[in-house]
């Protein structure tokens, strides 16, 4: 303005426009003196001024003291601020912040007044942390409430946003059907009966929306993450040394600790989290493969036997969709299996499904956009890049596209819009390469390589990063874990274990929501 032909150089008093005068007072005296007080009342006065003067140390230092601050009641307008004044990181960790607090949230005046778009834009989210869709029921249902008139209108198409199918039949029956505002509304009516016939009729679930039946997953929220079983740290990789160790990292704190140890030492062994419960599933105790489960209650810090699997199986895939646990593949001590079971919790069952198409075990499975997938893997003969899909709505497995290198014995999980391997061993060395699949693209890609070779490796998603846990390096069983931001693209060594070296199975149990 002053150091360029522009008129205000010219001119001997010049208007600011849209600039609070304090702020505008405090922002020259920090010009010359380099000290500037921040607080609730300024603070936004501050953000503006700095943004108009383009003072990028000011613009960041008020995101940070927005971001500490944040709360249920003023997160929804911190949010809308941080998008009007183009504050990307302000406003990624207000979104954040709103997910992980949801319940919280939908209790606040801001929630209350949001406009229909931004409310319908927030029950579709993935990632809301909830117990159950029952409360993004409840919350959609007091946001009408709070200006019925206005809002009633709305509602068919925000209750077709919400995941009736994921209520409890009863709750579908004495809470939503019985509710005066859906009574009135055929279209209403139309979603509940639709919700109903899922849990009546589960042969038509194929024909609704895959988004419906899936549960939110807010992987944004911190977790616990439980090594489980593997190898002791006297333990040769090969020599098949079994441990009944069990520990727990806090991410936040980034530190191991000791818990409760499993009845049945067990290497190479499944694990599963379901309703805030670890399973360990099968795996190897030094001379058998097992067939047996146990189940672990962090509260009670105590495991507790439950159904064994039709199958002895350890090197095999485990995840859970939909409320069941599922197990693919594996080794039974002669051979590797093709066969698949899934455990209901409920009956303490296990039940056989479709067989994949290729006996496998040590392959990289996880769930990703509501399907089992299975990358890679061991047959006894070959190693695999292959890479297919189980939809557990029609029972059946598809192929997609393989991954640029075939590994087994290497990690697998999911995060957000990707699905990533890592490590693994490809029959002549053991790999440290990483690779992210699109499934929009159907094509892998490379990410950055960790920093140390990993083979029979686990790979969990926590906090919206991946922690990569333990492993083999070709000549040590590993105690240490590293961690990827997506952000950053970059791989960082945490806190080691304590207790393992190699051959863990690993879980992670979400702190509860409030």
């Amino acid at each position: 303005m002053f150091t360029n032909d522009m008129m205000e150089c010219k001119q001997d008093e010049i208007v600011m426009q849209g600039m609070d005068p304090s702020a505008l007072e405090a922002l020259i005296n920090f010009a010359y003196n380099g000290h500037l007080a921040i607080d609730q009342q300024n603070v936004q006065s501050l953000l503006m001024g700095a943004s108009f003067l383009q003072l990028q140390n000011i613009k960041d230092a008020c995101c940070t003291f927005l971001r500490e601050r944040l709360h249920p009641k003023n997160c929804l307008g911190v949010r809308q601020f941080a998008e009007t004044m183009m504050c990307a990181v302000l406003y990624e960790s207000a979104n954040s912040f709103i997910h992980q607090h949801f319940v919280e949230v939908s209790m606040s005046e801001e929630f209350l007044a949001l406009p229909f778009e931004d409310l319908l834009e927030l029950v579709s989210r993935e990632e809301l942390n909830v117990k159950s869709e029952e409360q993004v029921f409840e919350a959609a249902l007091a946001w009408v409430r709070y200006d019925r008139d206005q809002r009633e209108p709305c509602l068919p198409e925000i209750l077709s946003k919400i995941r009736l199918p994921l209520c409890r039949p009863q709750f579908l029956t004495d809470r939503v059907q019985q509710d005066d505002l859906v009574r009135c509304c055929h279209k209403c009516w139309d979603l509940v009966n639709e919700a109903k016939d899922y849990h009546l009729m589960p042969e038509r679930r194929l024909h609704l929306p895959a988004f419906k039946t899936r549960p939110r997953c807010c992987t944004s929220i911190a977790g616990l993450i439980y090594a489980v079983g593997g190898l002791n740290s006297a333990a040769n990789f090969y020599a098949g040394v079994a441990v009944n160790v069990v520990e727990v990292f806090d991410p936040i704190a980034n530190r191991w600790e000791k818990c409760q140890p499993m009845t049945t030492a067990r290497s190479r062994v499944g694990v599963a989290v379901l309703n805030g419960l670890l399973y360990a599933i099968g795996g190897y105790d030094g001379q058998l493969r097992l067939s047996t489960v146990e189940v672990y209650n962090p509260e009670m810090d105590s495991w507790s036997k439950v159904g064994s699997m039709n199958s002895r199986r350890s090197a095999m895939g485990t995840v859970v969709l939909d409320g069941q646990i599922y197990v693919c593949g594996g080794y039974d001590g002669i051979s590797s299996l093709n066969s698949v079971e899934t455990y209901s919790p409920e009956t303490d069952k296990w039940t056989v499904v479709t067989p994949m198409s290729s006996n496998c075990s040590a392959a990289g499975v996880t769930v990703f956009e509501g399907r089992i997938y299975v990358s890679g893997g061991y047959d006894g003969l070959q190693i695999f890049s292959s890479v297919e899909y189980y939809n557990h709505h029609t029972a059946t497995w598809h192929p997609v596209a393989s991954m640029l290198n075939k590994r087994c014995r290497h990690g697998a999980a999911s995060l957000g819009s990707k699905m990533f391997v890592c490590g693994g061993y490809d029959g002549s060395g053991f790999l440290s390469i990483a690779e992210v699949y699109s499934s929009m693209a159907n094509q892998w890609y490379l990410i950055v390589p960790m920093n140390t070779r990993r083979s029979r490796v686990s790979l969990v998603a926590n906090c919206g990063r991946l922690y990569c846990v333990g492993g083999y390096d070709g000549q040590s069983n590993l105690s240490s874990v590293e961690m990827y931001d997506p952000e950053t693209n970059r791989w960082t060594f945490m806190a080691p274990m304590v207790c393992h070296e190699g051959g863990v199975g690993v879980g992670r149990i979400p702190l509860l929501p409030i």
